[in-house]
């Protein structure tokens, strides 16, 4: 078994595809910013996000027709510089909702959400600077 990709459900498909492609700077894999799917990756890993239109999911589970409420999800993202990572994509437009500040003594994080809501955490392991 292989975990291929974490999806998240959206509604505003196009606000999604520029937040993770344009802010966060995730590369898509076929540029269908209308969707109703893409996945994008970041520049190092396997690992990948993918948006998928709520409404075309909706269609298979009927329940995924009530509009989303709380936080049902984090996308966590891994950067060699919080500190500038974070300046690039508030440069972008992202809002910063927490940090960059410490989680831990391996660990600084900041956090963000996308245009539905979901919450977005950028992380820097210290362990790694050295």
């Amino acid at each position: 078994m292989e975990l291929a990709q974490v999806r998240l459900l959206v509604t505003d498909f196009a606000a999604c595809y520029r937040f993770y492609a344009d802010v966060l700077g995730l590369k898509p894999q076929s540029g269908s910013d209308r969707g109703p799917y893409e996945k994008f990756s970041p520049h190092t890993g396997s690992a990948g996000i993918a948006l998928q239109d709520r409404a075309m999911m909706a269609e298979v589970l009927h329940e995924l027709g009530d509009t989303a409420t709380g936080h049902r999800s984090l996308v966590v993202l891994r950067v060699d510089d919080l500190d500038a990572y974070c300046a690039a994509v508030a440069a972008r437009g992202a809002v910063l909702l927490h940090g960059p500040a410490p989680m831990t003594e391996r660990m600084r994080v900041a956090h963000l959400k996308d245009p539905e809501g979901n919450l977005v955490e950028l992380q820097e392991w210290l362990l790694l600077r050295g």
